[in-house]
């Protein structure tokens, strides 16, 4: 995925889904926040970020933050809803080694009442995918999900886990948009409830790939596959 992104800086993020960020031109304005988590660690006033245009005119905010880069150096992908385009480019490219072979890829399939599946891929076999954009970065080069409690996260689990057990395969990738991160666990500290499912979903067969991504104004790529751990160390549990 590449982009031409727009840069400013930020002044402040509230409402949830709101930002005033003050342009290059010493313009402040207010850009819409594409991210529903905490967004722990991702929040830095007077940082550099970037933000994309919409073309579209019925939109109030036209600008939507995309990217921050802290003052350590970091940068960081706030607009989760980036994961699925950059995972399908890295299974179209073959950067996703693993989920490589098959002739099918449906976005956004019904899979259970109530709930879609990011990626069905098919032909030979069936396969259920599910993405998670990781932004939570510990230090140390640890990054954690989910950022908050999340009660749909977990039941994405556990509806993968139908799925392998009908004999399928059901894949979970947790994507680090995140330049400081380069390898992940569950956020046990946050929502032990998450962890518990996602250890008891490996074990009856679900899947868990992590991957690292190059992170710029140019845009988001998946470039690495990382470290997966079923359970982070304590120390770092402890510091959530």
């Amino acid at each position: 995925m590449s982009a031409n992104w727009i840069r400013a800086r930020l002044i402040r993020r509230y409402k949830r889904f709101l930002a005033d960020v003050l342009l290059e031109s010493g313009e402040e304005v207010t850009v819409h926040c594409p991210n529903t988590g905490a967004m722990t660690g991702c929040i830095e006033e007077g940082a550099s970020i970037w933000l994309s245009l919409s073309d579209n005119p019925k939109r109030k905010y036209p600008m939507t933050w995309e990217l921050i880069e802290r003052s350590s150096g970091e940068r960081i992908c706030v607009h989760s809803a980036r994961a699925n385009a950059v995972v399908e480019a890295a299974i179209d490219d073959g950067t996703l080694a693993e989920l490589q072979g098959y002739s099918h890829i449906q976005r956004e399939v019904k899979v259970a009442e109530g709930t879609r599946a990011d990626f069905v891929l098919s032909g030979p076999g069936r396969c259920v995918v599910e993405v998670k954009s990781v932004t939570l970065g510990l230090g140390q080069g640890y990054g954690a999900f989910p950022d908050a409690v999340s009660d749909r996260a977990s039941r994405h689990l556990e509806e993968l886990t139908s799925v392998v057990e009908q004999g399928d395969r059901g894949v979970l990738i947790l994507l680090a948009m995140h330049t400081g991160i380069d390898k992940i666990g569950p956020a046990d500290g946050i929502d032990p409830r998450y962890g518990e499912t996602l250890r008891r979903a490996m074990q009856r067969g679900v899947e868990v790939l992590a991957y690292g991504c190059e992170v710029s104004a140019e845009g988001v790529k998946a470039t690495r596959p990382l470290p997966f751990l079923p359970q982070l160390p304590s120390a770092i549990i402890n510091q959530m």
